[in-house]
């Protein structure tokens, strides 16, 4: 019984065997295992393939001329020797392939058939590497099956035959599982971009994504190959002919096809992007997947009586762009809130009579929501946690309106937490350790680049058990040995830009990520990025003292502004999300004034860990946005995966 349900499954290799090709120059998942990014893998598979070579030729010497006393015992040897060869396989497998790489490749090739014929594979490879004691006839049918089945598309077109789905499957017009995969591999966007959702599960950039699913590939092509081959030589032994030329055919078809996989595979990898960011959490917490900017820009209702030295309500709230508070008229309402002690802005009417209600004292907002007109508020109108205020206009000298005026404070206080830190971030590069992951902490108030460390080993890898946050340095504003301009930056109405950049070094990749920092350019936020010159079959970082380079997109005079000005501040999802491009800047700014009051800062500021699994090197570093549109958003950090094409072109076919 198993063995029919195994001939009714080889019904869909021929069509499985085409989806190779085309899924080897496609896609590819992580992988929880460090040698995912080894390339020694397209080595170990050339091995085994020369092994099993090597091995039928030893069998044809072994087992001689057709002897029919001897078939059995012939057999049985055939049979053994595949075993062999089946433990090197999955030793292949243990090390380089993980079951997250291959739900990934399940999820991507989910039509039927293709799942039949991948499972088919595996069958026949478990079947018969289960073989000990079987009926002679079943074995035979079981082997011509496979070797003829398998066979033909090798030996009739082997060209046509595997290559048409790299440059547009021809089929019939009535054959509705052809016409599915009736495409052109210039027209699959998904080859160079993986899908995000994809890519923020697999915390793998597109790149590596496509190496590990031609890995998986690769690894049922190889078994497809290594099953025709014993499947013939147990023919052989068996009477039913020398197979010799179908041999031959079968290895110079097979050869083929892994050097056009190759090739598909090197071309694919340079196009191929390397970016990786955090998508949305389900739920966003604060402080755990995201932090904040507090009291930079803040909406203040202050009455104009006080916004000038001369006590007058002569002008506008209009014309109050840039002014401090001179003092508190009668006791007021300025007197019943906490004071603006900073630089206020952009003030406006609102309306000749508020109901405020004030935040509590420990919250970073002032004001909760305020009420005007008829049924109109700012911000959300809910039930007030305490009495309102009532601020109401008034006359001076009984014919002079004194207006309250909404404004923005500009307050640095212990509230307001709106610093940078521009020292340095170094990897430990005495002890060969590179840059794996970056986040964004705040301690003591200071946003600082956290970047995630891990000791360099040969040929891309990273020693996982030397992966590690490296601590942010410990100071607070207002410590002697810590600087404004020199150690930290503070955000102010005039300047609290940061600029959105992939920071990379594209003109050499012998370099790799150990260190990075912020910098000051004209009032911006600036990345800067540290290489340093690596050996990368040995896995050194080569003098990182003197063969080392900070890099920045600092001579950029085109950038463009991604205006968030007036969004809404409310917890929103990223089903369509809005993403900055590279050379463009925002400011912080405050939210919105009809939505929130102006209470709060944003961007947010997204704070999860940045960082493939498994960890590898890093070829830059970036600072985007993420938002969808009427809506607040965030600034976050991507990393870019060190180039794996540069090494791949150096491998032969």
């Amino acid at each position: 019984m198993r063995a029919m349900q195994l001939l009714q499954l080889a019904l869909c290799l021929p069509l499985l065997l085409v989806l190779l090709i085309f899924i080897q120059s496609s896609h590819s998942t992580s992988s929880q295992n460090p040698n995912h990014a080894d390339l020694s893998f397209i080595n170990a598979t050339k091995e085994i393939v020369s092994f099993v070579q090597l091995d039928i030729k030893d069998l044809d010497k072994e087992t001689g001329d057709f002897n029919a006393k001897r078939v059995r015992e012939y057999q049985l040897k055939v049979i053994q020797h595949f075993k062999n060869v089946s433990a090197q396989v999955r030793q292949i497998e243990k090390l380089y392939l993980t079951t997250l790489e291959k739900s990934l490749y399940n999820r991507l090739m989910n039509e039927r058939c293709i799942f039949v014929g991948l499972h088919a594979i595996t069958e026949h490879f478990k079947y018969m590497d289960g073989i000990d004691e079987i009926e002679e006839d079943t074995l035979l049918i079981f082997t011509e099956t496979v070797s003829q089945r398998i066979f033909n598309p090798f030996l009739t077109r082997p060209i046509d035959w595997f290559y048409l789905p790299l440059h547009g499957l021809k089929c019939n017009k009535y054959d509705e599982t052809c016409q599915k995969f009736n495409w052109k591999l210039e027209d699959l966007s998904m080859i160079y971009e993986i899908p995000m959702n994809i890519r923020c599960q697999l915390r793998q950039s597109p790149q590596h994504i496509i190496y590990s699913i031609y890995k998986e590939i690769a690894l049922f092509q190889l078994t497809a190959y290594i099953l025709i081959e014993y499947s013939m030589m147990i023919q052989r032994v068996s009477g039913n002919g020398n197979f010799i030329t179908k041999r031959n055919s079968v290895r110079q078809n097979y050869n083929e096809i892994t050097k056009k996989a190759l090739t598909t595979l090197k071309e694919v990898t340079e196009k191929a992007d390397r970016l990786l960011w955090r998508c949305e959490p389900s739920p966003h917490i604060h402080n755990v997947t995201y932090d904040e900017v507090t009291r930079l820009l803040q909406g203040y209702i202050e009455n104009e009586v006080d916004l000038n030295t001369d006590a007058t309500c002569s002008r506008t709230c209009a014309d109050y762009h840039n002014a401090t508070s001179k003092s508190c008229s009668d006791n007021k309402f300025c007197a019943q809130q906490p004071k603006c002690s900073g630089r206020i802005h952009d003030c406006q009417f609102i309306d000749s009579v508020l109901s405020v209600c004030q935040s509590p004292e420990n919250s970073t907002r002032r004001y909760e929501y305020i009420e005007y007109g008829e049924s109109k508020s700012l911000g959300k109108n809910e039930k007030c946690w305490r009495d309102f205020n009532k601020v109401k206009s008034w006359k001076k000298f009984l014919s002079i309106d004194c207006s309250y005026c909404f404004c923005l404070c500009d307050e640095q206080s212990p509230k307001s937490d709106r610093y940078f830190n521009l020292r340095e971030t170094l990897s430990d590069v005495n002890a060969n350790k590179v840059v794996t992951g970056v986040r964004f902490v705040k301690k003591n108030r200071i946003f600082h680049l956290q970047i995630q460390q891990g000791e360099l080993l040969p040929r891309g890898l990273i020693n996982e058990s030397t992966v590690e946050w490296k601590p942010v340095d410990n100071y607070e504003i207002g410590d002697s040995n810590a600087k404004e301009g020199v150690d930290y930056h503070t955000l102010t109405y005039q300047n609290r830009a940061i600029d959105l950049d992939e920071v990379t070094k594209p003109d050499d990749t012998t370099f790799v990520v150990t260190g990075v920092r912020f910098q000051v350019l004209d009032g911006h936020l600036n990345l800067k990025v540290h290489f340093s010159q690596l050996d990368f079959v040995k896995g050194k970082l080569i003098d990182p003292e003197v063969n080392s380079i900070w890099q920045s997109n600092d001579n950029d005079n085109n950038r463009k502004q991604v205006n968030i000005d007036n969004l809404r501040s409310a917890t929103w999802q990223w089903s369509d999300p809005r993403y900055s491009r590279n050379n463009q800047y925002l400011e912080f700014t405050n939210s919105g004034i009809l939505d929130d009051a102006s209470q709060r800062t944003i961007p947010l500021i997204d704070i999860q860990d940045v960082e493939f699994k498994p960890p590898v090197p890093l070829g830059g570093i970036g600072i985007y946005y993420m938002a969808k549109s009427d809506f607040r958003g965030y600034v976050g950090p991507s990393i870019i995966s060190s180039n794996l094409s540069p090494h791949l072109s150096l491998i032969t076919n």
